[in-house]
């Protein structure tokens, strides 16, 4: 498992306590001290820039620099400060954010970050007892959002007349790139007023292949059992057809999963949590309401 940043906080300290470091040789260090594995050590985060390891041993780093236990000497390289070699020398203390509210400098830090932000938003230093760091906590709010409007999302379609969660299914796949950009490429052919709708949508913006859409607008808990999933594989049969896409409000039992796995045709199977993040992802109900940046120093710059 991977420390959180406060844990990583001593270690980094003490990776400098012999004199100049680089910051890249402290976190295969610690990556041996802690002795991460393979994937541990590769595990990115979601924007894939950089690793989990690296980014929490760079905010430890900014912490205590920012506490006055370390200084940077040049380009991705620190030093230990004597404020630090004293911290180091009491072996008992717990060295945290906490601690690092002891020291005057760190309290101006975070008066400051706070000050830059909303008086209601939470200070710049993370909530303590999850041991975030600041992109972790931006990224967990994100997710918290996310969840929240896709939820809502699929409500609203429950809510909606079947004509609506037709012409939504449709515009969703044409969202995700299927048919290209012909205005035809989807077409529903089902029957409004049955909870249910039948699409057939383009592959490609030709119309040289084509993939059957059974959807099912259900209340929350009605699930769609392996009955349905034989009878939408019967209808694709008859249109001669190799690919199919199920969508439902709902969720789908373990059998249903299990006969769309074993049959012939090619089956996707879109359940309500599936399809709200898809409706998201897309923009598909939803709008962009506000984009966020995360800036970091570039190095570059001051070399």
């Amino acid at each position: 498992m991977i420390p959180d940043y406060q844990i990583l906080m001593r270690p980094v300290l003490e990776a400098a306590a012999n004199g100049e470091i680089r910051i890249g040789d402290v976190v295969e260090k610690i990556a041996d001290e802690f002795g991460l594995t393979t994937e541990e050590r590769a595990t990115l985060l979601p924007s894939g820039a950089q690793s989990v390891l690296s980014n929490r041993v760079h905010w430890a780093k900014t912490y205590l620099k920012q506490a006055g236990l370390v200084e940077s000497t040049r380009r991705g390289h620190f030093n230990i400060t004597e404020r630090g070699k004293s911290v180091l020398a009491s072996p008992g203390v717990k060295i945290d954010n906490r601690l690092l509210k002891t020291f005057a400098e760190f309290n101006d830090f975070q008066n400051r970050t706070r000050q830059a932000t909303d008086e209601s938003s939470p200070p710049g230093v993370p909530a303590e007892s999850n041991g975030e760091t600041p992109e972790e906590s931006l990224r967990t709010a994100y997710d918290r959002i996310t969840a929240t409007v896709a939820l809502e999302l699929v409500e609203r379609l429950r809510q909606g007349s079947p004509a609506f969660f037709e012409k939504t299914i449709v515009n969703l796949l044409l969202a995700m790139g299927y048919g290209g950009s012909s205005q035809d490429a989807g077409r529903a052919i089902g029957q409004s007023g049955d909870d249910g709708v039948d699409g057939v949508i383009d592959q490609d913006p030709l119309g040289v292949d084509q993939i059957y859409v059974q959807a099912k607008r259900y209340a929350d808990g009605n699930m769609v059992g392996p009955a349905a999933i034989r009878e939408f594989f019967g209808s694709l049969s008859l249109k001669k057809a190799q690919k199919g896409i199920f969508v439902t409000t709902s969720g789908f039992t373990k059998s249903a999963v299990e006969t769309a796995r074993q049959i012939g045709a090619r089956i996707v199977l879109i359940d309500a949590d599936y399809l709200g993040r898809l409706m998201v992802l897309h923009n598909v109900g939803c709008r962009d309401q506000e984009v966020l940046k995360i800036k970091r120093i570039d190095e570059d710059f001051f070399e």
